[in-house]
């Protein structure tokens, strides 16, 4: 079963986080929660969810991972302006690793600079960023680009965990 490595802080939106996590779970995978300090305490945007991060960022190698999940909320738009988490995402992205990224997931990827020539989707307030940062951008709840899993809002969790699992099966 595939190790998945999850970047967040807090203000990630909780369901973009706790309905992975369960899918993924329920299918035998495992997840470790990196984000700035171990021990660290998030709290999802909306209140709901409480996590305690696994391991600090420097603590973390993408070596020991499989995939990557990116959670929406703010939490990318934080973790963008750290270039150890733009170095860690990059990581997996450049090893063809499987990336799944939800909502405003993918702000972190166009830091990066690996969208160039990718197909995906992402909430609408960035699909002008996806576009600048090369990407052809389509409006539907989940696309799929080689190991590249992104979808838009929460409504579209169901298809992003199918399509996300079934990159883990391969």
């Amino acid at each position: 079963m595939a190790s998945i490595a999850v970047v967040m802080t807090s203000e990630f939106e909780d369901i973009e986080f706790t309905a992975p996590k369960k899918s993924f779970q329920d299918a035998g995978h495992t997840m470790t929660v990196i984000s700035f300090a171990k021990g660290q305490e998030l709290k999802g945007k909306q209140g709901e969810a409480v996590v305690t991060s696994d391991l600090s960022i420097d603590e973390a190698n993408p070596q020991q991972f499989d995939a990557l999940l990116i959670p929406g909320g703010f939490s990318p738009d934080q973790l963008r302006a750290d270039h150890r988490f733009v170095s860690f995402a990059k990581d997996f992205m450049f090893e063809d690793k499987p990336v799944f990224a939800i909502c405003h997931g993918p702000q972190l990827l166009i830091t990066a600079e690996t969208l160039q020539g990718r197909k995906v989707t992402g909430y609408i307030s960035i699909q002008q960023d996806l576009k600048y940062a090369g990407a052809t951008v389509f409006d539907k709840e989940v696309v799929t680009c080689g190991n590249l899993v992104t979808s838009r809002v929460p409504d579209d969790i169901p298809a992003f965990n199918q399509a996300s699992l079934a990159k883990l099966a391969n």
